[in-house]
């Protein structure tokens, strides 16, 4: 098989599980830290008055990788840039908007999320790690996803990559969204990222501190964003479910 069709298949093989498969680096991060905790000596920050600092940048990271998917789910139509995982989906060929600037923004602000709970845990190997595998993870399945666009769109695809860089975004280039914000949108297709985020963070600090010798100093803002995104998840989802709030023409 020649290199291109089975980058191509591995990347549609991760595409299906690319929301399974970073959950085996998570509980590897998860285990680092808390061995951090129990020997806080192998993290220069732990234990001094900056750890909080430490902790709040990491999640305000995490909280631009998820702004970033926000504003690409809002100003895009239906069938494209979801969550989609049974096979690769798009009526229409995103090209204003975020996507004038970068080509993969939903990879783009799913790293920072990831990154977040990586840098968390305090562990300078592990961050290394984490970025490297992410990079050969997500490789193959924007390779996947490009020959998909470029099959489907032809030349549109093209001409809009040659001018387009794939993950670091190029600011200058930047036209306005074609489709209008929907909060319609986000709040159906985005509930679960908000609430994952602070979910991850809060069971790490709270175990943490379990295994912590000494005083627990539970970090008390991210304790309570946990409570309040997971009510607003299921409110949601039962909205979703069983009504037709959130639903919108062409959205």
């Amino acid at each position: 098989m020649a290199l291109q069709e089975e980058f191509e298949q591995q990347g549609l093989w991760l595409f299906r599980y690319r929301s399974v498969l970073p959950i085996i680096i998570l509980l590897i991060g998860a285990a680092l830290y808390l061995r951090t905790e129990m020997y806080p000596e192998t993290f220069i920050l732990e234990g001094t008055p900056y750890e909080i600092y430490y902790e709040m940048v990491s999640l305000f990271i995490g909280l631009i990788g998820f702004s970033i998917r926000v504003y690409a789910v809002g100003h895009t139509p239906k069938n494209t840039s979801g969550r989609n995982t049974a096979e690769q989906l798009a009526d229409t060929l995103n090209t204003t908007g975020i996507y004038s600037i970068v080509r993969h923004p939903l990879y783009l602000g799913n790293f920072l999320m990831w990154l977040a709970p990586a840098l968390w845990t305090g562990n300078f190997w592990f961050i290394v790690a984490f970025v490297l595998f992410y990079w050969v993870y997500y490789e193959r399945i924007m390779f996947a996803e490009e020959q998909f666009l470029r099959k489907k769109f032809g030349e549109d695809y093209i001409n809009w990559a040659n001018k387009t860089p794939a993950f670091l975004p190029n600011l200058k280039h930047y036209t306005k969204a074609a489709y209008p914000f929907s909060w319609k949108k986000v709040l159906k297709k985005e509930k679960n990222g908000l609430a994952a985020l602070f979910l991850i963070f809060a069971v790490l600090n709270v175990s943490g501190e379990m295994v912590e010798k000494g005083v627990a100093h539970y970090n008390y803002f991210i304790i309570i964003g946990c409570c309040v995104t997971m009510i607003l998840y299921f409110v949601l989802k039962y909205i979703k479910k069983h009504t037709n709030l959130l639903n919108e023409e062409n959205r």
